[in-house]
């Protein structure tokens, strides 16, 4: 009975051989402590240790007074080309993860996006939860991103975003292993509802009561508070001596290479 189980047991890893290096699929929603008093947010340990085993970052070096402006375009609502002006007239560097339904219905501000200095990055073409997809699917909804954004642009959308902030390890593991880097994000709040904006001191007090060395902020475009409060924004941070950085020049500080 037993030579039999290890025959099978044998058989199977010729058959399967990525099966023992299989990991856990269990879904993790991103969460964090917030930061307080400029000290980074925090994480815990163990997600610390995933995200570096997969190459996968949420902060910048916190001993640093850089910080990297990213959004979620998962559709328009006519806030992007003022937040695209901001940005702009103040010189400020940031990424955007967009969806496929953004890439079609959008094209002209993506290429905006490019033309300005901006990194477009991927965000999932249906924006489905990761955990719930097979590995082709996975592949494909990163693929069709990074194909519509290079034929629209010419970059590369190796930066990726997962959907609503649910992963796994399976999920950073196989992003991984496309090519994807996983970035996540350390300063955020509840800035999506567009039927619940609260003005733009809500968006404002926010981004300053969170800010810390090396944050990773997400904002999305799609709302009206952050669109008027980005500018007051980015005049009080730089006048705190926090300077805006792009993923780019963060991965090169990451490798150790010059900028």
């Amino acid at each position: 009975m037993e030579k039999r189980l290890w025959g099978a047991v044998f058989v199977f890893m010729l058959l399967f051989p990525n099966a023992a290096q299989a990991v856990s699929n269990a879904p993790i929603n991103w969460g964090f402590a917030k930061s307080k008093d400029h000290e980074p947010a925090q994480i815990g340990k163990e997600r610390e240790q995933l995200l570096e085993k997969y190459n996968s970052f949420y902060l910048g070096n916190p001993k640093k007074k850089d910080i990297y402006l990213t959004f979620d375009n998962g559709y328009e609502n006519g806030y992007t080309p003022k937040v695209l002006d901001v940005l702009k007239k103040h010189h400020v560097p940031a990424t955007f993860f967009v969806t496929g339904h953004y890439l079609e219905d959008q094209p002209d501000l993506v290429q905006r996006m490019a033309k300005e200095g901006h990194i477009v990055g991927n965000h999932s073409w249906f924006h489905p939860d990761l955990t719930a997809v097979g590995d082709a699917r996975l592949k494909a909804e990163l693929d069709n991103v990074s194909k519509r954004v290079k034929k629209l642009t010419g970059q590369d959308a190796h930066y990726l975003r997962p959907p609503r902030g649910v992963f796994s390890e399976r999920v950073l593991s196989l992003a991984n292993d496309y090519g994807y880097q996983t970035v996540f994000w350390s300063l955020a709040y509840v800035d999506w509802k567009t039927d619940a904006q609260r003005g733009w001191r809500y968006a404002y007090d926010n981004m300053m009561n969170q800010i810390h060395p090396g944050a990773i902020m997400l904002l999305h475009t799609v709302s009206k508070d952050n669109a008027d409060a980005l500018e007051q924004a980015v005049i009080d941070l730089k006048k705190q001596g926090y300077r805006f950085r792009s993923l780019d020049d963060l991965m090169m500080e990451k490798l150790d290479l010059p900028l």
